[in-house]
C-alpha cells in the first residue's frame, strides 16, 4: 500500500480534491475519517464539484446517505456513518449494495464500523488540523 500525508490549508482544498479525484482510477471507495470540523464533508464536496455534481453536497449525518449524479449518469454515495451503531445496522439498512455498484464510488465519513466489508479499490483519507494547518494522510 501507498501512504503519504500532504500539509495543506483552506486555499489548497480544490487542488487536494483533485489529487483525490485522479485516485478514482484506482479507487471506488473514499474514506474519510478526522475529528469533528477537520474538513472531510467540505473535501468530498469540492470533489464532487469537480466531478460535475450540480446538487448542492451536505453531510447526511441523520440520513446516513445522500446520493449524487453527474451529466454522465455517474453515481456517487455520500456515507455518514457517525451514527450507525454496528456492521449490522449498515448491512440491514441495504447499505453495503451500494459500496461497489457499477458506475458509482462511495464517500464514507466515520468509516470505522464497517472496514471489514472494505477489500478492495479502497483510498483510506485521515484528516487533521491545528490552527490554520491541516494534513491529510492518503493510503491507496
Amino acid at each position: 500500500m501507498e501512504k503519504r500525508t500532504i500539509v495543506f490549508n483552506e486555499f489548497e482544498i480544490d487542488d487536494l480534491a483533485h489529487q483525490l479525484v485522479k485516485q478514482m482510477k484506482d479507487c471506488k471507495i473514499f474514506t474519510f475519517t478526522g475529528p469533528l470540523g477537520a474538513g472531510k464533508t467540505t473535501l468530498i464536496a469540492r470533489m464532487l464539484a469537480q466531478l460535475g455534481v450540480k446538487q448542492t453536497v451536505t453531510s447526511p449525518t441523520f440520513t446516513y446517505l445522500n446520493v449524487y449524479e453527474n451529466e454522465q449518469g455517474q453515481l456517487f454515495y455520500h456515507f455518514d456513518l457517525y451514527r450507525i451503531a454496528t456492521l449490522n445496522d449498515f448491512v440491514a439498512a441495504g447499505f453495503d449494495e451500494y459500496l461497489y455498484a457499477p458506475n458509482s464510488w462511495a464517500f464514507i465519513e466515520w468509516p470505522a464500523v464497517i472496514m471489514p466489508l472494505l477489500k478492495e479499490k479502497v483510498c483510506l483519507c485521515e484528516i487533521d488540523y491545528y490552527d490554520n494547518q491541516r494534513t491529510i494522510t492518503i493510503q491507496i
